[in-house]
């Protein structure tokens, strides 16, 4: 069994996924699941369950979400060496679980791996980011309260993301034909406007693809609207970026990635 949080909570058996019922019952296990295998005490179990104010009785409600949650897991349909189980220790509550069928485990591994392979073999390290960027089925922990603990880990986890899908377009610039990747910095551009990796991206792709002028004003809308509507002039990158384009620099045509 595998479990889940880039997208709903819940678990996958057999390619079957499963979502957990019950907002708290999902809130429980996400938090547990974040937390890495360790304890999460019974106070912040309260706070992500609950809010910054739970009820006098939260402690008693935690203790009954426990236990249906350890419910839940002892019955699912897998052997028993495999299942995963609540635990109490003194610190807390942990789940233990095989952290590898945990994807967001996958998910940073497999980004891991592909910065380490990334100079050697970039055709390896997009496959990696590939296999990364695919198991996102939406928002991470989308059904979860905003609990502090759970929303910190879903805001890291939404810019680990972009960050992923940012190199692989890089990788796919430098070893690819860039025509098939501009649509989509284009839409990106637009959905991320502050991202000037994604803008010096865009600018590249269209230059690369002899389309110079379009690459110019795609360089001078993104400093309009950084000037505009915050008052900043674009990274000293970018305006390099920018000047290399206006000077039709040998170096950009030469650009790729070690190796491909």
């Amino acid at each position: 069994m595998k479990f889940r949080i880039l997208g709903p909570v819940g678990y996958e058996i057999e390619g079957q996924f499963h979502s957990m019922r019950g907002s708290r019952q999902r809130t429980l296990l996400a938090t547990l699941l974040v937390s890495g295998g360790r304890p999460v005490p019974a106070e912040q179990l309260c706070t992500e369950l609950w809010g910054e104010s739970p009820p006098t009785t939260a402690h008693n409600s935690l203790q009954a979400h426990i236990y249906r949650l350890r419910g839940t897991l002892q019955r699912l349909p897998v052997p028993s060496g495999m299942r995963p189980r609540v635990t109490t220790r003194a610190s807390g509550y942990a789940l233990e679980h095989d952290t590898d069928n945990l994807d967001m485990t996958v998910f940073r591994s497999r980004i891991a791996q592909s910065r380490n392979v990334v100079d050697e073999d970039p055709y390896m390290a997009y496959k990696l980011l590939d296999e990364a960027l695919d198991l996102w089925q939406g928002s991470p922990l989308q059904d979860v309260a905003a609990g502090p603990m759970c929303q910190s880990v879903a805001l890291q986890l939404d810019e680990d993301y972009m960050t992923a899908l940012e190199d692989k377009l890089w990788l796919s610039i430098g070893c690819e034909d860039p025509t098939h990747v501009i649509g989509e910095l284009k839409r990106m551009s637009s959905v991320h406007p502050w991202r000037e990796r994604i803008t010096e991206m865009l600018m590249l792709a269209l230059y690369r693809c002899g389309r110079q002028a379009e690459a110019i004003d795609a360089y001078n809308s993104a400093r309009r609207r950084l000037v505009d509507e915050l008052g900043m002039e674009p990274s000293a990158q970018l305006r390099q970026r920018f000047r290399d384009i206006l000077n039709q620099a040998p170096s950009l045509r030469e650009f790729r990635p070690s190796n491909c």
